[in-house]
């Protein structure tokens, strides 16, 4: 709330102009392309983007991330799909038009030479199926139909179901004052509860009428009665009057409507609601402007050579100096951060690693400013297997009148693992002190071998065997 105030007051003149502008386009667009299916895919645009920015405010960058990209295919994906629609509507507007004026939406399908071609086929008992859609697509629901494109007239609709017309048994689709096919096929409604007076005509007319909010009309070849689907519910039209009431009422031309539904009241909405959107997209902008942070980041090397360690390093940390909207900036944790440099072009000794963009690893809308130190110094040696002599590790003198004649160790030779440059200045490994003051006669020791660099292994146990021969100093 308090960045919202403090937005308000850095507010300028010509901010609310920006504001009121955009407002008034996406407005006009909408007045433009209202009843097509162009502004039912705006809609949902729209309502990605409100995703995307309460995402921002939540901290959830993936979200946020994907709604962007959601947004940008779908706004390609309108380009090319609805392009027809699109030009149809450029192409028939004037300047006025574009600029100004509201004008009304009328829903031009001529009700009456419906009800009169209906109730002129029921008393004869002769089939028919007929669908009026509604806002929802119903393209992907019919399929195996014949495009007419004719003006409706009773005297065509009447031959379309005429029995000698292969086109009979399927559905006819009445867009506004045309047909628009012939022929189509439904989906059946898999329903149980259905009167078993119902055929084929009527499962399929409800089938489509649960699959969308068309309204399907089918008059029973058998019965000669009239029932109409709409929104899953079944209607039983005994009149004409009655099927005109219904016609109207689906096409929006039936009693004034009160409420949201009054035409002024859904244009002062949609100003409302476009006014809105842009505010919000302006006060978005406005707190999302770059700000910059600072995060203390552990270095991670990776792929390095399996016969080399690391001896030493640089620094085993740096200071990123990162960028990006503030919101999304709070939510950084260094975590969430990673930098990894990698060793597989390292060689023995000291190596010269660079840090750039392409080592470090940012949540989606960060920007890398700088990166202190911009390179570290890594030395590597080389692990390699030496094999050296055992000397025993001998301390004190023997008594008076005793020498040793001969002593050595069992194995005389270990293999030792570790760094090259280490074992480079080792020639031998030494066993543990072994005091000769207590010894007197010949004999056998187990000892310890001593390795004076804890980075150094033995291939071996530590224990070994030390035989000594004592004899007595002639004379």
């Amino acid at each position: 709330m308090e960045q919202f105030f403090y937005s308000l007051t850095g507010l300028r003149w010509q901010d609310v102009l920006d504001i009121l502008l955009n407002s008034y386009i996406l407005f006009r667009l909408y007045v433009l392309f209202r009843g097509t299916r162009v502004i039912r895919a705006l809609q949902a645009v729209i309502i990605f983007w409100a995703a995307g920015q309460a995402a921002v405010s939540l901290g959830l960058i993936i979200t946020n991330w994907a709604m962007q990209g959601v947004i940008t295919v779908a706004a390609i994906i309108i380009i090319v799909v609805f392009r027809n629609e699109i030009s149809s509507v450029l192409l028939t507007k004037d300047l006025k038009s574009f600029l100004w004026g509201i004008p009304k939406y009328q829903f031009k399908t001529p009700v009456h030479i419906i009800a009169e071609t209906v109730f002129d086929l029921a008393p004869r008992k002769i089939g028919a199926l007929i669908i009026l859609p509604s806002k929802q697509d119903i393209a992907s629901m019919v399929q195996g139909g014949i495009s007419i494109e004719a003006k409706l007239s009773q005297e065509l609709l009447t031959s379309i179901f005429w029995g000698e017309n292969p086109l009979h048994d399927g559905a006819v689709v009445i867009q506004g004052d045309r047909i628009k096919s012939a022929g189509e096929i439904l989906p059946l409604s898999k329903r149980q509860d259905l009167p078993s007076s119902f055929g084929t005509r009527h499962r399929a007319g409800l089938g489509l009428s649960e699959l969308t909010d068309a309204m399907v009309i089918v008059v029973s070849e058998e019965r000669g009665v009239v029932t109409l689907f709409k929104k899953d519910q079944i209607h039983t039209i005994r009149s004409r009057s009655a099927l005109e009431k219904k016609l109207r009422e689906h096409a929006g031309d039936g009693p004034s409507k009160k409420g949201f539904q009054h035409p002024s009241v859904k244009i002062t909405a949609a100003a409302a609601i476009c006014l809105f959107c842009i505010t919000g997209l302006w006060f978005s902008f406005s707190k999302g402007m770059e700000a910059f942070a600072t995060h203390e980041i552990p270095v991670e090397f990776i792929n390095p050579n399996q016969r080399m360690e690391i001896v030493s390093t640089s620094a085993s940390n740096v200071k990123l100096v990162i960028s990006g909207a503030k919101p999304l900036l709070n939510t950084v944790r260094p975590e969430m951060i990673d930098v990894k440099l990698n060793l597989s072009k390292a060689v023995v000794g000291t190596n010269t690693v660079l840090i750039s963009k392409e080592n470090i690893m940012l949540p989606p809308g960060v920007r890398l400013r700088t990166v202190t130190p911009p390179e570290l110094e890594v030395s590597l040696d080389t692990l390699v297997v030496k094999e050296l002599p055992v000397q025993p590790h001998w301390t004190g003198n023997l008594p008076d009148g005793l020498i040793m004649k001969q002593a050595r160790a069992i194995p005389p030779m270990v293999r030792v693992t570790g760094r090259g440059l280490i074992l480079n200045e080792i020639h031998t490994v030494y066993t543990e002190s072994l005091p000769l003051d207590k010894l007197t006669d010949s004999g056998q020791l187990e000892t310890s071998l001593v390795l004076e660099n804890p980075s150094l292994s033995l291939n071996t146990g530590r224990k070994i065997q030390v035989e000594y021969q004592i004899v007595r100093k002639p004379g």
